[in-house]
């Protein structure tokens, strides 16, 4: 298995494989590119596609990833400033999502032994985001987590694990807040 397929897998790999370090220099040099294009250049969007493969998607800067092309995300898709993706496994984002400033979404984590961190070893999991979900300002969401439909998350949380469709999650570690029923309005 290469380091990248242990990588995808969810096993520890080496972070300074020489195929690893090459796609990340990629996607540093395309995010610095989109970093210092200014807002009102129509350039902005081919370097977002270049990134992500996406045509629908408006990113304010700064935006960082590690990879880029571990990231799907969905139609209409928002990012504010500051949002930082470490994609070391997959970060599938769905339709209508907004991300609020300095939000986190790392599927990137290391093991608990010193001797492993310092050798350049680490791993990772999948996150999922489902649609119309808004995640506040400087939250982070944690490897493994899949977010249901509807879902938002309030500033400053952080989400170690699942949570259903339709809910407010917030603190930390995120919980449950309330569940978000539709209101019916009267004649």
């Amino acid at each position: 298995m290469t380091e990248k397929e242990k990588m995808l897998a969810g096993h520890l790999y080496n972070s300074f494989d020489p195929e690893l370090l090459q796609e990340r220099q990629t996607a540093k040099r395309i995010c610095f590119e989109l970093n210092t294009t200014p807002p009102d250049s129509s350039k902005r969007k081919e370097i977002i596609k270049q990134l992500l493969n996406v045509d629908d998607a408006w990113i304010e800067s700064p935006f960082h990833v590690d990879y880029g092309i571990h990231v799907r995300v969905g139609k209409n898709f928002y990012c504010n400033h500051g949002v930082v993706i470490l994609d070391c496994n997959r970060v599938i984002i769905g339709d209508n999502c907004l991300i609020a400033p300095n939000v986190c979404i790392s599927a990137a984590t290391h093991p608990l032994e010193a001797e492993k961190r310092a050798a350049g070893e680490e791993f990772g999991a999948p996150i999922k985001i489902g649609n119309n979900v808004w995640l506040g300002a400087n939250c982070t969401i944690c490897p493994g987590v899949t977010l249901g439909n509807g879902v938002v998350v309030g500033a400053g949380a952080v989400v170690t694990k699942s949570f259903p469709d339709n809910v407010v999650v917030g603190g930390v570690p995120a919980r449950v807040i309330k569940t978000i029923t539709t209101e019916k309005k009267m004649p």
